[in-house]
């Protein structure tokens, strides 16, 4: 089938291709019928690719998940088995997590739990299973904040005024049908704020019955995406990667939460798939699990965190030049990738694969098929399915909240090598005056490598493949153009980290003061502590903290907190300081880590303002450091 006469036949098509030009600099940026060429061609090129290139694969199978399955694993996901079943028990964990929750994520796992419940129920299992919703009304006095003052009171009336015990009324939303009007579509690029610090499933649930956001939706071009902006937080942004591994799993187990609770506020069915095992290739490059790839890597570069074939495809790409017209879309010759792909196995970590032999053309599509020929797509088996359905999201805004939730739940080393996939997208765009590459060309091209999966072997209709085929490249553009906000963790989730934190330490200081044998060593310690604290309050008066640098020859300093004080200031003083140690660091390698009190560790960006973070957590202890690889 040619792609031209796919577009001619379809239904939704209000043009014929017969005298249509396409203008490959893509000056008109919406994603009509006529600009979904890019797509088809991409696609044809894969089938022809896979038909020279490789044998038949087995298909990955997704299992059909039983009733009350797929809500049991979602529990299981988010760190709440301990809620049911045979493990139900030392539920300490599970109740500082519940005590954190918003409205709308609390809503979210009575929602599961009460399925689980029932499915049990059914299957006659005699396991003690606690009512979720007893525990949270123990929690009365969060009343489902996620922090104190972290939400405008006059948010929260409006909320309660707005909302029902049951959930949102009214909660169903139009998908962005062609019925639908958008009397903005021909504007220019509208600006609009993104709030980190509200939880986006409780910002949802104040929208429902607003029209203020309707003006983002629908689809559209690079002109019609929004500027979206990220409000500077005095506090610091906090970029994936920024906390500590011990944080970064209550950050999984908060996303999930919440992406699930925003789904169900929209109304929009939110299933995690689940992938059957398949055996896959222990060794190589093509067709080699993501985590096999990295295991032979490390051993050859320590602490390599993108598959070196990758790492060395970009560059060979990038070596030639990004002002190549038509660059990631006019492909290789299928039998000259095909001779590559066989003598890149054999040779390239030997060393002795001769790069000049490689045509930039030919690079990129080994690019491409690299990603496809991943046993699991890239985005996963789980949120593959999560990151098509963004598209039926209501506005923008609520796209690009999802996309920023399902990032936070892809394991490290999909989220890393999807990272530098999209930088290197994004500079082939750079480029786009001389290699006609736009936003919209890039993403038509990418999308079908990243979204149209080989191992699922589904026969999908005509229409829905046309529907998929806009949407994916939609999300494609999304992901591509917002990527320095998709990499940014939620205020309102660190703040939820941070309240558990606070929780878990009340609740187990609670614990300890309970059991009588440690009552005296709990006194001594107090004791101990007191007499501790006069030569320190000396050392340290009130407004000042202590900033340590234990690589660093000089090992501390007191800092005095001002308004206008930031952590690239402290570190720059440091780095003032004229010793041999300090002179081999470079600034951007230092930076002022925020450990203790309630974090884990994290890691401060130079804008952060001291005394406002202080004042969240005075109980931290600062120290400047490298960071870790």
């Amino acid at each position: 089938r040619r792609s031209g006469q796919y577009t001619m036949n379809h239904d939704h098509s209000k043009k014929t291709l017969d005298g249509a030009s396409f203008d490959r600099s893509g000056s008109q940026d919406s994603l009509d019928e006529l600009s979904m060429d890019d797509y088809w061609k991409e696609l044809e090129n894969i089938h022809e690719t896979r038909g020279n290139n490789h044998e038949e694969r087995v298909a990955l199978v997704v299992k059909e998940p039983d009733e009350g399955e797929l809500e049991e694993e979602w529990l299981k996901e988010a760190g709440l088995s301990n809620l049911f079943g045979e493990s139900s028990g030392d539920s300490l964990e599970s109740v500082v997590f519940l005590s954190t929750l918003t409205r709308t994520q609390k809503a979210a796992v009575e929602k599961r739990v009460e399925t689980v419940t029932q499915t049990m129920r059914k299957k006659n299992k005699q396991h003690q299973i606690p009512d979720v919703r007893d525990i949270f009304r123990l929690q009365n006095d969060s009343k489902g904040n996620v922090c104190e003052g972290s939400e405008p009171s006059t948010v929260r009336a409006s909320e309660n005024k707005n909302e029902t015990q049951d959930g949102p009324k009214g909660s169903k939303y139009s998908l962005g049908t062609d019925e639908e009007k958008r009397p903005l579509e021909d504007l220019p690029s509208l600006d609009a704020d993104i709030n980190l610090e509200i939880s986006f499933s409780e910002q949802a649930a104040n929208l429902k019955d607003s029209s203020v956001d309707k003006m983002c939706k629908g689809g559209g071009g690079d002109t019609l995406l929004p500027n979206f902006r990220l409000p500077k937080d005095k506090t610091g942004t906090t970029k994936i990667g920024d906390l500590a591994p011990q944080d970064m799993k209550k950050v999984y187990s908060l996303a999930l939460v919440e992406l699930t609770a925003l789904y169900d506020v929209l109304g929009t069915e939110f299933k995690q798939q689940k992938a059957v095992k398949i055996k896959t290739k222990d060794s190589g490059l093509f067709g080699v699990p993501l985590s096999v790839l990295l295991e032979q890597d490390q051993k050859k570069v320590p602490g390599t965190k993108i598959p070196l074939i990758f790492q060395k495809l970009i560059a060979q790409i990038e070596e030639a030049t990004l002002e190549t017209e038509g660059l990631l879309r006019i492909p290789g010759v299928a039998t000259r990738i095909k001779s590559l792909c066989q003598e890149l196995e054999a040779k390239f970590y030997e060393g002795t694969f001769n790069w000049e032999n490689v045509k930039q053309h030919d690079a990129a599509s080994l690019l491409k098929l690299f990603i496809r020929e991943l046993p699991q797509p890239l985005l996963t088996v789980e949120y593959l399915k999560a990151f098509q359905d963004v598209q039926n999201l209501p506005t923008k805004k609520q796209q690009l909240q999802a996309l920023n939730l399902l990032v936070l739940l892809l394991p490290e080393a999909n989220r890393d090598t999807l990272k530098v996939l999209l930088e290197f997208l994004q500079r082939v765009i750079d480029h786009r005056d001389k290699n006609k590459m736009t936003l919209k060309n890039v993403a038509m091209v990418m999308a079908p490598n990243l979204f149209t999966f080989h191992g699922f072997g589904s026969k999908t209709l005509e229409q829905s493949e046309f529907v998929m085929a806009a949407g994916t490249a939609n999300v494609m553009r999304f992901m591509i153009r917002y990527q320095n906000l998709l990499w940014t963790i939620p205020k309102f989730i660190v703040n939820q980290v941070r309240k558990q934190n606070t929780e878990r330490q009340k609740k187990e200081k609670k614990d300890k003061a309970m059991k009588k044998l440690l009552k005296k060593m709990a006194y001594d310690r107090e004791k101990h502590e007191k007499q501790e604290k006069t030569p320190n309050d000396v050392d340290v008066p009130q407004g000042v903290i202590r900033v340590q640098a234990p690589h660093l020859l000089k090992v501390s300093m007191a800092i005095q907190l001002t308004e206008e004080l930031k952590a690239g200031d402290i570190v720059a003083r440091f780095l003032s300081q004229k010793s041999g140690s300090v002179q081999a660091l470079k600034k951007e390698e230092v930076f002022l880590y925020e450990i203790g009190g309630n974090i884990g560790e994290r890691c401060l960006d130079d804008d952060t303002y001291m005394k406002d973070l202080y004042q969240l957590n005075p109980n931290a202890e600062w120290v400047i450091k490298s960071k870790q690889n």
